[in-house]
């Protein structure tokens, strides 16, 4: 049974990190790849993203999401050597924790980030590189983030 058990459990992860290989968003409205930086928001939705970010379950989430990984972490020896997947979901949490209001797309491979979209200050894009180092793991962040303050939306 002892013998089994990390077998099981390395498989299940595995199969996690291969099935999870999309790219991590801090908001539904950032861009769905690094390739582009994303469309000019409106307040609506920077109000939307800010109050998705900051609301109770989204921080449960966030808190379970930091959990996990940990105990996957300590499962397997808390090596720096981490899935891109696992690396990529925990710079975006990282992020839309501190940076409520961004539309920032992550996409990670072998330990090098890279972050696009739009953030509203130059403040939040100070932040971006520092918050991203501070995961284990990463060896490398490459910022591609326009500074894009929100448009007032249309009235209908």
């Amino acid at each position: 049974m002892k013998a089994i058990m990390p077998f099981v459990l390395s498989s299940i992860l595995l199969l996690g990190t291969v099935a999870c290989d999309n790219k991590a968003k801090t908001s539904s409205s950032a861009p769905d790849t690094t390739d582009k930086t994303g469309e000019v928001p409106t307040d609506k939705t920077i109000l939307a993203n800010q109050k998705d970010a900051t609301s109770q379950v989204r921080r449960d989430q966030l808190n379970a999401d930091i959990r996990a990984r940990e105990q996957r972490n300590n499962v397997i020896g808390g090596s720096a050597t981490r899935a891109n997947s696992d690396l990529a979901s925990e710079v975006r949490s990282k992020l839309e924790a501190n940076i409520p209001s961004s539309q920032l797309t992550v996409a990670a491979k072998d330990g090098a980030v890279v972050v696009v979209g739009n953030v509203q200050t130059q403040e939040q894009l100070n932040k971006i590189n520092s918050l991203a180092k501070e995961i284990k793991g990463v060896r490398s962040v490459k910022v591609v983030v326009k500074i894009v303050p929100a448009v007032p939306s249309p009235k209908l």
